[in-house]
């Protein structure tokens, strides 16, 4: 049996949750490794990473570097004399990292791996029309999410779930998942699965144009792309009424799959609903946001604003 002295790798709120797993079974873990701080918002006020902010509450060693490879950081990182590290959420790091503990790195990935390897794999697989998906524990090597599998636990994604709903929920069984590879890790019974060279999926990074609304696609593939990138980053598109056009975000629909005679992106719209014409019948939006204004319902939108009949969303 090994006695673990862990190191933390981790940024947002999902590495959190993981956090939190490890501590709550009395793992010991000798420091935390975030993001530096940076100002945010329209004030420019200092924002602390969410592992951060959790880990100044249990008293853990915290370290900000803003180059991985830095003589002194390395040194640093060393005195800690960690003989594991546990990355979530966190960035690519130098082998001069990774390879300093004596049992190694290990990584949890939100997906099967190696399908969705990359930066946004719980999106992906919504946006993919993907019936179930997972978590993987990998040791980290030279590559992106290509090291030697430790375990995967799987999930179904039910087909009116968003990102945000499989996100919190892969939180849970991320953080079982990491229990199990320290446990199997303490009492050296790790069995490892090299991974395929090639991926057939890949978890593209999000972008504003990748997240923008094409109504050429089918309706079952645009109400997917609407679950898959809400709450964020968001599917957007533009509404244009007449002379005006508006760049607006589409938080939640439901598809009616029907034959009709409308142009693709048509708006039809009353006092109660909001539909767009696609191929293959409309996408009924519950929730969206236009410009400078809060998140709302149709219904509220409607209530507030009134459309020509030419609307239509492009």
């Amino acid at each position: 049996m090994k006695d673990l002295r862990i190191i933390f790798m981790g940024t947002p709120e999902f590495a959190v949750g993981i956090l939190k797993a490890i501590l709550s079974k009395k793992y010991n873990v000798v420091a935390v490794i975030t993001a530096p701080d940076k100002p945010a918002g329209r004030g420019q006020k200092i924002k602390l990473s969410a592992v951060k902010e959790y880990a100044l509450t249990q008293d853990i060693p915290i370290l900000q570097p803003t180059n991985l490879k830095d003589s002194s950081f390395l040194e640093e990182l060393k005195q800690f004399n960690a003989n594991l590290q546990v990355v979530v959420a966190f960035r690519m790091l130098p082998e001069a990292v990774w390879k300093m503990p004596e049992l190694g790195t290990f990584n949890l990935h939100a997906s099967l791996l190696p399908e969705y390897r990359g930066a946004a794999p719980i999106n992906w697989a919504i946006i993919n029309g993907e019936t179930h998906t997972g978590v993987t524990t990998f040791f980290i090597d030279d590559k992106i999410d290509t090291g030697a599998i430790i375990l995967k636990k799987q999930t179904a994604i039910s087909k009116d779930e968003n990102a945000g709903e499989l996100h919190d929920r892969l939180i849970c069984l991320g953080a079982e998942a990491v229990i199990e590879t320290l446990d199997l890790i303490k009492h050296n019974q790790v069995s490892l699965t090299i991974q395929p060279k090639q991926e057939t999926k890949t978890a593209y990074k999000l972008y504003k144009d990748n997240c923008k609304i094409d109504f050429t696609k089918s309706g079952i593939e645009i109400y997917n792309q609407i679950r898959g990138l809400s709450p964020y980053p968001t599917a957007w598109c533009f509404f244009k009424n007449n002379n005006e056009s508006w760049n607006v975000k589409i938080y939640e629909s439901t598809l009616i799959k029907e034959k009709h005679n409308f142009e693709i992106g048509t708006i039809i719209h009353d006092k109660k609903e909001l539909r767009i014409a696609v191929s293959d019948g409309f996408l009924n939006i519950l929730r969206l946001q236009f410009p400078g204004k809060k998140q709302m319902t149709a219904n509220e939108l409607l209530n507030g604003i009134s459309f020509q009949e030419t609307i239509k969303a492009i």
